[in-house]
């Protein structure tokens, strides 16, 4: 594992409790930041922290606006100021055509997809500001890109997540704060249980390596992005995609 120089860093990260949010956790703690893993799932995110040298664990809704500012300042005031923002918390969403796809499963992907990063974000940018430095890492999807059938919620919503991380990134520019965005092929994590084997079939079939990726290696970018030496990249999509990427 190459090392990376967090020393003193305190960090969140959303659905850090499992898959590729705990995997980023983890790293970050490797390379010396402490971590306040936010999630849902209050019992998994404290055994997560547990594992995690200097980790704690707050149990926050990431589409509840006023829940996200508490769990800020929480995070705050048991780690003191955040410096990185990674925001992996996401749900893919029944597999359906759109023309099936249920609207309540839609605005649920919607609403923890973009919405809980654009709340996190919101909640965080303006701490970063105080003292002009941050780094800022969205988890998008190569689905974002490409758009995956039967799967539109997920597709739409990661878009936006790229979207968003370009507009916050050109926001920021001029300041010290660096704000972007990673976009993974299918990588194997508990999320598959939510997807048909069809379609896992499919995201398969995507990518030319032939081998979906691993959360170490989703990880080990972030990490790079969360330090200080990504300096002259923002409103940037990183991609970690086994080939799949085309543009």
């Amino acid at each position: 594992m190459n090392q990376l120089d967090l020393g003193g860093r305190k960090a969140v990260v959303t659905g850090g409790a499992r898959g590729i949010g705990y995997a980023i956790a983890d790293r970050l703690t490797r390379s010396g930041a402490r971590v306040a893993i936010w999630d849902r799932d209050s019992a998994t995110a404290e055994s997560a922290a547990k594992t995690l040298e200097g980790a704690i664990a707050i149990a926050v809704d990431v589409t509840d606006a006023e829940a996200v500012e508490r769990a800020a300042a929480s995070s705050e005031a048991q780690l003191g100021a955040i410096d990185i923002l990674v925001t992996s918390a996401a749900i893919t969403g029944p597999n359906a055509t759109v023309a099936e796809y249920p609207v309540d499963a839609w605005r649920e992907v919607i609403e923890i997809d973009l919405n809980g990063v654009f709340l996190c974000c919101r909640a965080v940018v303006p701490r970063m500001q105080k003292r002009n430095y941050g780094r800022i890492v969205n988890i998008a999807s190569i689905a974002g890109k490409d758009g995956n059938p039967n799967a539109a919620a997920y597709s739409a919503a990661k878009a936006g997540v790229i979207s968003l991380t370009k507009s916050l990134g050109k926001e920021l520019a001029t300041t010290g704060i660096r704000v972007n965005c990673v976009t993974p092929a299918a990588v194997r994590t508990e999320m598959f249980k939510q997807m048909t084997e069809s379609h896992i079939a499919y995201m398969l079939s995507k990518i030319p390596m032939g081998r979906f990726g691993q959360v170490e290696e989703i990880a080990a970018l972030v990490a790079w992005l969360a330090t200080e030496e990504c300096s002259f990249s923002t409103g940037a999509v990183f991609d970690v995609s086994g080939g799949r990427a085309v543009y």
